[in-house]
């Protein structure tokens, strides 16, 4: 019996993206919560929680977005590398145990949905949005594309790869985020050994400049390396207008000790640590501006 092409297309499933099953834009959505508990002063946030128990390296779910993050973040000089690249990917993926991610993911999506209110939660503008939805259609639905969504599917992410922007190499993408959860959990943990209730300018932008530059770190780097003149600056201006013998041992104390405390060497990444010992000097700054 003859079997059209239309009768072969009509028995492939409706194939549609879904946000709330797309593993890349589910951390994505819960990093920026992460985010916003942490400039909301939220004590226990529980996008962080999720992340911690959901996307650790030991899941499938944490495998499949390591996939996601190494299709978003590589880039290639030729569509032919590109190609070889994307199928190479695609292997990784199906070999993943699909029973235990759906699992995984149906238990991801459950506690979302209980947690959260889902329209705002799912409402963030995603720039990268079109790729995310294609590595989704080929991840989730390869077998029941239509040619036209398939085709247009891998060369959105073809496109993706060999478009070469100036960009800083990401060594671990998913190692970085973990690095972001790492910090807020600790300044959510510690608020400052229970002590300081506020955050000030410098604080709050030391906090935006560690999340904003997640795939960047010498971005940051820079940054601190920058804070740490600003504050040693600070620190020696009020040296020389403190009359009080101890209080002014300790100031040079302090200061001589911020390379111990926030300096990082040859170190590539900047640890929670030095950022949160960098948020305690500006504390130290702003009693220091209460005696002035």
């Amino acid at each position: 019996m003859f079997v059209s092409g239309d009768m072969i297309m009509s028995k492939r499933k409706k194939v549609r993206h879904s946000k709330i099953r797309n593993t890349g834009l589910l951390f994505e959505f819960l990093t920026r919560q992460v985010t916003a508990d942490v400039l909301n002063k939220t004590q226990k946030s529980k996008a962080m929680k999720i992340i911690k128990k959901r996307f650790n390296e030991q899941t499938e779910l944490g495998k499949e977005l390591q996939l996601y993050n190494i299709l978003i973040t590589k880039k290639f000089n030729s569509d032919k590398k590109a190609d070889f690249f994307i199928s190479e990917v695609l292997q990784h993926r199906f070999s993943l145990n699909n029973a235990k991610l759906r699992r995984e993911k149906y238990n991801v999506i459950k506690e979302i949905k209980d947690t959260f209110d889902l329209s705002k939660f799912l409402s963030s503008k995603i720039n990268k949005y079109k790729i995310f939805a294609s590595i989704y259609n080929l991840f989730e639905n390869i077998n029941n594309l239509s040619p036209d969504i398939k085709t247009r599917s891998h060369f959105n992410i073809v496109e993706h790869i060999t478009t070469m922007i100036k960009i800083k190499k990401v060594n671990n993408q998913l190692s970085n985020n973990k690095d972001l959860r790492i910090l807020s959990y600790k300044i959510l943990l510690e608020k400052f050994n229970n002590k300081y209730s506020t955050l000030n300018l410098k604080q709050r932008q030391l906090l935006k400049e560690y999340i904003n530059n997640i795939s960047n770190t010498n971005l940051f780097k820079e940054y601190v390396q920058k804070e740490i003149l600003y504050i040693k600056k600070i620190l020696k201006s009020y040296q020389e207008n403190i009359n009080d013998k101890i209080t002014k041992i300790k100031l040079k104390e302090a200061t001589n000790s911020i390379y111990k405390f926030c300096g990082m060497g040859d170190k590539k990444v900047v640890e929670d640590s030095v950022a949160i010992q960098l948020m305690r000097y500006y504390e130290l700054l702003k009693e220091l501006k209460k005696i002035k």
